[in-house]
């Protein structure tokens, strides 16, 4: 084993402290690109001063400043009774609070650098007028449709005290009220019952303890029907509300009186840990580790939960093979991509039997990649894998150029935008996303092309089929008509794909799919530290460091967190941009193997934000700060917009004001306030959502701290990511870890196993 040499700082210049930091300052957006908007209203990002002591205000709201749709979030100006002769500032959670009404409020007094003393709101409550003035008031506010000040008078002149009384429980006296027509009549009740409606379903949610901001996601999802849902049934929330998981509709069902061992709470206990597992990867649970982990979750005794099973086994929302546990979805997704492969493998008609196929050898070629050419121009479905330098994309583009020269047509794919980009451009040719290949379409949420409307083609490639998961897997398969080829290639060594399943690994391990493995490094790849120690830490050898600056690949030690993220810091905008011509947002990527810790991406997202970006318009949601110019990243498929895990954007407008923020990804893409915990900063991100993605240059921490993710697969996935440059910080110690762990977390799959015990036999 090498030993680790420290960087000569002498040597290489760039990697020691900067002495003039000033020298590089902070990027400026430019206002061209990123406009700023004068009538943003700033309050809910500007940070406060520490508040004061816990206090307790009424009043009456003389006026609205801003108020979010989404979150509740308002500003008002609140007239208090005795206390102060004029109206204070009153900010925070205030859903369908409107000029006019009665509140009871509880919070913190805070000293706002611009806007001085203000009352922070932590809890709201109606408390409908009592005064004619008040009613007057409340009434004529706009609050219901169809009543103003003029009406407002009238209705109130004529009822009095009784008002709100006749508006609640007899509506129908309105007719009495001189100069309020039929008409007049149908649109108050129908307002009143709106308002009524909202203000119901948010104060029944914040009995139940439920944030303004959850509540307002809840109202949008069910309207006025949330009571009555959440009533039957509070457990729905967690799959039909984005945001809400088990465990905060596990809190709403025990206020709502639910016991702990209530068979829909266990049978929906049961479903939260099939869906958990799926998120860390696994397409099924054995039934003994299902039973165990809802156990503990549930906190209920071990037959409680068989029974929790046996209920959902019998209403067939869980699919039992044996001792395997499934969501159905995923086991119809496993299902379809195995028959898929078969009905591929067994054409009657393959794209090389319609074609005549010359046998002449390509000479830019090597022996081996022609080799694997005519494999893949013979056989209906093939595996083509090989790690870096080994010519993949080469090999890629003579598939292409041999289809077409033979007449037939090639359709190029890519799980994400960017990895559809790279091909595009290694080809030469249109690449596309697999959701736009199959046609997705978000208003049905289905994909358009499937065995009755095919893919019209004769052979499809899908790059980077690593990222491949179970569903997106069975619907490629679904959408490949008679004779259509299918070739996969990616690098089966790195991380496998962030949803359920491991596509290729199962594929190649199945023996059943024809594989074709590239091995030959060329010398142009074999002259690059990136790529030669990529293969040396793929065998669990130490990299090599050399003290040179000819090289491509550094490690700096340090042991300290703290002075880690310093170093990673001062990397990203001081350093490394002069020295190999970077742009420090564009062309560096920070990728760290986990989110927490002191040298973690929530943390140097943090740091580098503030270096790399002062644009004045923000908002701030879920702990993070957003900013016009800022680079984030999409952590979920969103279907309805068209946007996929892993997906890099700017944002390039906020407006508090109205609510929104827009996103340029490779269409803008517009957000509510309250759906940006979708987006996460992206200067600095995980390994796994790197997948697919290249940069120019690499940064990564390494540190004991991130021991649970220590993996090689992982090192080996954030290194072949980077073209130009790879720097690590941190740990030897960390670094001998992710070496020696090769027991990555195994994936409960069946692809291979359902692969192996097909009739189908391969001539």
């Amino acid at each position: 084993m090498n030993r680790l040499i420290r960087v000569d700082p002498v040597v290489l210049k760039f990697l020691r402290p900067t002495p003039n930091p000033a020298r590089y300052p902070p990027l400026k957006i430019n206002p061209v690109l990123y406009p700023l908007h004068s009538d943003h209203y700033p309050p809910s990002f500007v940070r406060e001063s520490p508040p004061e002591k816990t206090d307790s205000l009424e009043g009456t709201v003389e006026r609205i400043t801003f108020q979010a749709s989404d979150t509740g979030y308002t500003v008002a100006r609140l007239e208090v009774d005795g206390r102060w002769k004029r109206p204070i500032t009153v900010v925070g959670p205030m859903v369908a609070v409107r000029t006019g009404e009665r509140v009871s409020l509880e919070g913190n007094w805070i000293v706002h650098p611009n806007y001085g003393r203000q009352f922070q709101v932590t809890t709201c409550k109606l408390v409908y007028p009592s005064t004619i003035d008040g009613l007057r008031r409340y009434l004529g506010s706009g609050l219901i449709r169809g009543i103003g000040p003029v009406t407002a008078r009238k209705i109130v002149d004529y009822f009095g005290a009784e008002t709100l009384e006749v508006l609640e429980s007899d509506s129908s006296r309105l007719r009495e009220v001189p100069g309020v027509g039929s008409k007049k009549r149908a649109q108050i009740i129908e307002g009143w019952k709106e308002q009524r409606d909202i203000k119901d379903v948010m104060l029944f949610l914040q009995s139940h303890e439920v944030t303004v901001g959850i509540a307002a996601r809840i109202y949008q999802e069910y309207g006025s029907d949330t009571i009555r849902r959440i009533q039957e049934d509070p457990y729905a929330l967690e799959e039909e509300v984005w945001g809400i998981g088990f465990k905060t509709a596990d809190k709403i069902a025990g206020q709502l009186g639910v016991e702990k061992d209530s068979p829909r709470r266990i049978q929906a206990g049961i479903r939260y840990v099939l869906r958990t597992a799926s998120e860390k990867g696994h397409v099924f649970l054995p039934e003994e580790e299902l039973i165990t982990q809802a156990q503990a979750e549930l906190e209920v005794r071990e037959e409680q939960v068989e029974e929790g099973l046996e209920t959902l086994k019998g209403e067939q929302k869980t699919i039992v093979e044996g001792e395997r546990i499934y969501l159905p979805v995923l086991h119809q997704a496993e299902v379809e991509t195995v028959q898929g492969c078969l009905r591929v493998l067994d054409s009657i008609e393959p794209w090389g039997a319609r074609f005549e196929i010359p046998e002449s050898d390509n000479d830019l070629l090597s022996q081996e990649q022609n080799d694997a050419l005519k494999t893949v121009l013979k056989e209906p479905l093939v595996v083509l894998t090989g790690g870096p330098g080994t010519g993949k994309t080469t090999l890629l583009k003579a598939v292409v150029e041999s289809v077409e020269a033979c007449g037939g047509g090639v359709l190029l794919a890519a799980p994400t935008g960017r990895a559809a980009r790279r091909l595009g451009e290694v080809t030469g040719r249109e690449a596309r996303t697999l959701h736009r290949t199959l046609e997705f379409d978000p208003i049905d949420q289905t994909f358009k092309r499937n065995q009755g409307y095919p893919l019209a083609t004769d052979m499809l490639i899908v790059d980077e089929a690593s990222m491949l998961d179970t569903y997106l897997m069975s619907q490629i398969m679904n959408a490949l008509g008679e004779g259509t080829s299918l070739l996969l290639s990616g690098d089966v060594d790195q991380l496998p794909s962030i949803g359920p399943g491991a596509i290729l690994k199962d594929l190649i391990d199945s023996e059943v799919v024809p594989i074709v493995r590239l091995q030959q490094v060329f010398r142009q790849a074999r002259e690059s530290h990136i790529i030669t120690n990529a293969y040396r830490i793929n065998q669990g050898q130490w990299p090599i460091i050399e003290q040179s600056k000819e090289t491509d690949f550094f490690f700096i030690e340090e042991d300290d967190p703290g002075r880690v993220a310093d170093l990673i810091e001062d990397l990203c905008v001081n350093r490394l941009p002069p020295y190999a011509n970077l742009n420090p947002v564009e062309d560096i990527q920070v990728l760290c193997p986990m989110y927490r810790g002191q040298a973690g991406a929530n943390v140097l997202n943090e740091r580098l934000q503030e270096r790399f970006n002062s644009h004045p318009v923000r908002v701030q949601r879920g702990g993070r700060e957003y900013r016009i110019g800022d680079k984030v990243m999409q952590i979920r498929n969103n279907y309805d917009k068209v946007v996929f895990n892993g997906e890099v954007g700017r944002i390039i407008d906020i407006d508090v004001k109205n609510g929104w923020m827009g996103v340029q990804f490779e269409g803008v893409v517009t957000y509510k306030l309250n759906e940006l915990d979708e987006l996460v900063p992206a200067y600095a991100i995980s390994v796994h959502r790197s997948q697919g993605s290249q940069y120019p240059a690499v940064v990564m921490p390494l540190m004991t701290e991130h021991y649970p993710m220590l993996y090689r697969n992982l090192l080996y996935t954030a290194i072949t990511r980077a073209e130009r440059l790879v720097v690590l910080v941190g740990s030897p110690k960390a670094l001998a870890i992710a070496l020696q762990n090769v027991e990555e977390r195994q994936r409960h799959t069946s692809l291979g196993q359902r692969l192996q015990q097909s009739p189908f036999v391969k001539d």
